[in-house]
């Protein structure tokens, strides 16, 4: 975990990455993300038949995507806030539920200045569960 928050600044509730499995500085990286009973966000979304919101699995692929841009030396200049600049061609072809592990890739297509461009996939047991043909995220320098 030590090394998630070497280059993330997201805590609990909203660290959505749990381990980064393998990375390619400046080109991809695959993680996942153990989805619990215990989100905090099944309680409403749906109390009865749970079901993990779209917009938190692609915030995972964000954050994920913070480890493809990072440097070879995770923590080089510390955690950085990044957030989502844009979306588009994004496909959710099944529902994530309690139990669930989440396998996350992000794929850097474009990096200039602060912006990432990437396309990413979320998985669960070799299944594509999100697409997204381009996802880009914006990091500020710091004091931005």
């Amino acid at each position: 975990m030590t090394e998630i928050f070497s280059v993330l600044p997201h805590r609990y509730p909203f660290l959505l990455v749990d381990r980064v499995t393998e990375r390619e500085p400046g080109q991809w990286a695959k993680g996942y993300k153990h989805v619990s009973h215990n989100e905090w966000f099944f309680s409403g979304h749906f109390p009865d038949d749970p079901i993990m919101p779209g917009v938190l699995i692609v915030e995972a692929l964000a954050q994920l995507g913070a480890f493809a841009a990072a440097p070879a030396e995770l923590g080089d200049g510390g955690p950085r806030k990044g957030m989502i600049a844009s979306i588009k061609e994004i496909k959710f072809s099944a529902p994530v539920v309690p139990g669930d592990r989440l396998d996350l890739y992000f794929e850097i297509t474009v990096s200039k200045g602060p912006f990432t461009k990437g396309r990413a996939e979320a998985s669960v047991n070799g299944k594509t569960v999100v697409k997204v043909e381009e996802l880009v995220v914006f990091t500020p320098k710091e004091g931005a």
